[in-house]
């Protein structure tokens, strides 16, 4: 095998279970959760960094395109950032990411891979594609699957075959679907393993077995990528094709129904870091089985996981709990609920709590926003601008802002006016008045904004310019 693997990584997911770090306005695998200052997409991404591998095709959110971008840059990798107009769940995803990777070499070899998982050894993740690979080259559809440590009712497992495909690898003779605690014991003492979630496979044997399982959400993908348009550095996916691909994932749609499929046991450590007592499990803990993390002070304390992210946070006497506090949330959970965290988010979503979604700190490609205070007529914001950020042009027809500025210097555009303001200098907005904003300095620009009017939501904001291609 001498063509070099294209990773596919999907990082379109929303990561509720995670909830309050883990919101839709940056989910689990854009933040950084296991202590080495990198997302796991960035911990993704290095791992397929090196000569095993070729340029990776990311396939996200429309709503995650610059955070995806911004942590791409940061690494010094290029990817083709593909967007999603809308979740169509896994199999649209393996889709249009295998057709692009077929595009780029007719004999392409596809690993598909989650952002949002952890794997402790990447020499041993490498070594084990490089395995899986082998059998693909073959025609094979490779999953690595996942030696168990407990009998869990999260993940689906795999019934490994008995036919020696070589390379360590073997047949599979099938998926099973999420067990309960005794079903999982028998699968565990039979010798199954946890399905990861990760493939290996030549894009030709994936598109016919697409063809021949699922030629609905081919035929949407394929449509969708031809009708896709160039984004400044996105390829942004037709709307209305992509809306008519099937809400299907790879596992019902292929994995289970093939004859090709196949498995290598993991030889690394893996988590899907799928609920917050996964967390609590992969991190370093103290004498008292704690995992304590920001602004925290407990007493009589065991085995519990405390994290804050801002606020100072305490515990007393507790054993076996998750506290996960925000400025503007906090969880208290019993870790044996913590899979539970989800049918939180829906509730929290259907009464109509903003929290559920978004995050307090709003990022945008030219910095962030974080809304300081609200009330009648009024909202108070800081507002972070990158060097050489520039905000779109743009007017409100229901406010008025004032700009303070109180870190780097502001360039301020009032209709056909542009200023320099600097540390302790304030810039008005009348209302209706077309204005910008931009970082012309080296040095992060920080500003309060105050909001005065009878509206002061995000959708009063008509912009008449914008290098983003939001307009």
């Amino acid at each position: 095998m001498t063509a070099r693997i294209i990773p596919i990584i999907m990082a379109g997911g929303s990561g509720t279970r995670l909830w309050p770090l883990s919101r839709d306005s940056r989910p689990k695998q854009f933040i950084s959760l296991l202590g080495s200052g990198l997302s796991t997409f960035q911990e993704t991404l290095r791992r397929v960094a090196g000569a095993t591998f070729d340029r990776p095709i990311v396939v996200t959110s429309q709503d995650f395109r610059f955070v995806c971008a911004e942590q791409l840059q940061a690494l010094g990798i290029e990817a083709e950032i593909v967007l999603e107009p809308e979740r169509r769940d896994s199999a649209a995803a393996v889709a249009v990411g295998t057709l692009l990777a077929r595009r780029r070499n007719e004999q392409a070899l596809c690993v598909v891979l989650a952002a949002d998982h952890a794997i402790s050894n990447a020499d041993a993740f490498v070594a084990d594609c490089l395995r899986a690979a082998q059998a693909a080259a073959a025609g094979m559809i490779m999953t690595l699957g996942i030696r168990p440590t407990a009998p869990s009712t999260a993940y689906g497992y795999l019934s490994v075959g008995s036919q020696d495909l070589g390379h360590g690898a073997r047949r599979l003779a099938g998926f099973v679907e999420k067990p309960d605690v005794e079903t999982a014991r028998r699968y565990i003492e039979a010798g199954h393993l946890w399905n990861s979630g990760n493939f290996i496979f030549s894009a030709e044997r994936m598109l016919t077995e697409l063809r021949s399982f699922a030629p609905e959400v081919l035929d949407g993908a394929t449509a969708a990528l031809d009708g896709a348009l160039r984004d400044l550095d996105f390829l942004r996916l037709d709307a209305d094709a992509f809306a008519r691909v099937p809400k299907i994932s790879i596992d019902y749609a292929v994995m289970e129904r093939t004859g090709h499929a196949g498995v290598v046991e993991a030889s690394f450590d893996w988590s899907d870091i799928g609920s917050w007592d996964a967390v609590h499990e992969l991190k370093e803990k103290d004498g008292q089985g704690n995992v304590l993390e920001g602004s925290v002070s407990v007493i009589d304390t065991t085995d519990s996981l405390v994290i804050s992210d801002e606020v100072l946070t305490t515990v007393i006497g507790l054993s076996d709990v998750i506290v996960v506090s925000t400025r503007d949330a906090v969880l208290v959970a019993d870790k044996s609920a913590a899979p539970k965290v989800k049918e939180l988010v829906a509730q929290l979503t259907r009464d109509g709590h903003a929290e559920a979604t978004a995050h307090l700190r709003i990022y945008r490609p030219w910095g962030w926003y974080q809304r300081i205070d609200i009330g009648p007529r009024f909202q108070v914001k800081h507002i972070c601008v990158k060097p050489g950020g520039l905000l779109s042009l743009q007017r409100h027809h229901h406010r008025a802002e004032h700009w303070v500025v109180v870190h780097g210097t502001a360039e301020v555009t009032i209709d056909d006016k542009v200023s320099l303001f600097h540390e302790n200098e304030a810039a008005y907005l009348p209302i209706g008045c077309t204005h910008r904003l931009r970082n012309p300095g080296k040095i992060d620009l920080k500003i309060i904004e105050i909001q005065v009017g009878s509206y002061t939501g995000e959708d009063d904001i008509v912009r008449i310019e914008d290098v983003y291609a939001r307009s």
